[in-house]
């Protein structure tokens, strides 16, 4: 980025150059956003592969962002001059900042200068897009074994912890309905316990948007060691997928490490109820008077529409 004082020179010498000069407040991304419009064909073609994945593009080298684009080396090395970097690995670093440049510990998706105008707007459009791309990446062969498993227990444990605890509850509270026994457990002991004591026909379903927590890996490794199937709703390269015989990877763009878990939450809560459709439909029709009499069930608890 551009020092705090742009001496006249280096001014004069960015608008000969074409640059687009970024003050320290520039998010770089949001500035290829508003700039994609302008740029020339294969300008457009860079900044769209950066856009579409910035965090892959921080760990690319020129050459391969160069093929990802299908533009030479030396058109994304002017691409980056373009934008103020010195070349590609300054623009890698400014860009990678530009990733953690939202409102830490709550979003990357807004800043401190957003208002009531623009930040339910750009949550509500980060969701969007991260539901259209898990859309799009949907494990199907996994998600149909998953099922399978599930249709075919005797129990089934839901373990998350933290946010994941949450969607954990929320398959608890869906998962019952089908006439099977369902629990849900957040503390550490009884995870190992339960998970030590599984058997055939029991499904331990495991729920973590990175796979690395410590406890969910160790109680998935007890499970793994019985005759129990061991399920995760998590990404496929992590520890905790590799202690499961049925991984659904969820590859969401969101560092949760930094920021309060949002669009991993809610892409974890769509698959499962995915996953409840996809039980549902494996009993059939004649399994609908059984959820039928369940939801009558409620009816006398409510008051009547006016």
């Amino acid at each position: 980025m551009c020092p705090p004082i742009c001496f006249e020179a280096q001014f004069v010498t960015f608008l000969r150059q074409g640059a687009i000069c970024m003050t320290s407040e520039t998010n770089l991304l949001s500035l290829l956003e508003r700039q994609l419009p302008s740029l020339n064909k294969s300008e457009s073609k860079v900044a769209q592969a950066i856009l579409q994945n910035p965090e892959n593009a921080t760990r690319s080298s020129i050459a391969s962002l160069a093929t990802l684009a299908g533009v030479s080396e030396p058109s994304v090395n002017r691409f980056c001059k373009k934008f103020g970097a010195t070349g590609f690995p300054d623009f890698k670093l400014r860009l990678a900042r530009s990733l953690a440049s939202g409102v830490r510990y709550v979003s990357r998706a807004v800043e401190f200068s957003d208002d009531i105008n623009t930040f339910p707007r750009k949550l509500f459009d980060n969701a969007i897009s991260a539901l259209m791309t898990a859309r799009e990446d949907l494990p199907l062969a996994a998600i149909e074994r998953a099922v399978d498993h599930i249709a075919q227990a005797r129990r089934v444990f839901f373990f998350g912890l933290g946010t994941s605890a949450a969607v954990a509850r929320d398959a608890e509270h869906k998962f019952f309905r089908f006439n099977v026994p369902v629990s849900t457990h957040e503390d550490p002991m009884m995870l190992r316990m339960l998970s030590a004591s599984g058997g055939v026909g029991d499904v331990f379903f495991f729920i973590s948007h990175t796979g690395r927590t410590r406890v969910l890996v160790e109680a998935a490794e007890l499970a793994r060691q019985t005759e129990a199937t061991v399920v995760s709703l998590t990404h496929e390269d992590s520890p905790l997928a590799a202690q499961s015989h049925c991984c659904i990877n969820v590859d969401v763009e969101e560092d949760t490490d930094q920021y309060m878990p949002m669009t991993s939450r809610l892409v974890q809560l769509v698959i499962l109820d995915v996953l409840a459709s996809g039980v549902t439909l494996r009993r059939g029709e004649s399994f609908t008077p059984y959820l039928a009499r369940i939801k009558d069930s409620l009816k006398d608890t409510r008051f009547p529409t006016s």
